[in-house]
């Protein structure tokens, strides 16, 4: 069991049996006295890709479902298709844009670090690395005297994200990106 206050992005709960990752949760603390925090959770169901919006108070219990991890590597995209490749057991196996849409911002060819959560040989969902390292593609000139305070300007990355980055960084720099929150960290 697991409390609605510990739950994370993809994160896998039981629901009614069936496993339903996690695509979403916002946190809502009442001002009332003695109101607890309530978190909305928008699920996916793995089998039918149905959405699901549940509520919880922070102490309420939920199952884990069932499942093994396996470490993966990113092979390629084909057309809506993503190809991975277990490192274990050298099998590979697709999945559709619908299935992964959170990680395709942060996916570059043969990159490894990825976490396959499964459950009866069906891939339940993907768990990126908390942080990865991209390069600046493209992003407005450095000012010159640019201080580090908190100015920041948009930075396009090679996979196509867009973070904000301070002023001084320019493009072709890597930088390190928050998987989680989809932030720039620091230089690499």
């Amino acid at each position: 069991m697991i409390k609605a206050c510990e739950l994370k992005k993809s994160s896998v709960i039981d629901i009614d049996g069936t496993p339903h990752v996690i695509q979403n949760i916002t946190q809502q603390s009442p001002t009332a006295r003695g109101g607890g925090t309530i978190y909305k959770v928008r699920f996916r169901n793995v089998s039918t890709n149905q959405k699901v919006d549940q509520t919880y108070r922070s102490e309420d219990a939920l199952q884990e479902a069932a499942y093994d991890q396996a470490q993966v590597q990113y092979l390629y995209k084909d057309g809506d298709r993503f190809a991975f490749m277990d490192l274990e057991s050298y099998e590979q196996f697709e999945l559709t844009e619908e299935d992964i849409e959170d990680c395709i911002p942060f996916l570059l060819e043969d990159m490894e670090g990825i976490i396959a959560l499964i459950s009866e040989g069906k891939v339940l969902s993907l768990k990126m690395p908390d942080t990865i390292e991209l390069e600046i593609v493209e992003c407005p000139p450095a000012m010159k005297g640019a201080s580090a305070t908190s100015r920041t300007k948009p930075a396009t990355l090679t996979t196509g994200l867009i973070v904000q980055v301070p002023e001084y960084i320019e493009s072709g720099e890597t930088i390190k990106v928050d998987t989680r929150d989809r932030k720039y960290l620091s230089r690499a």
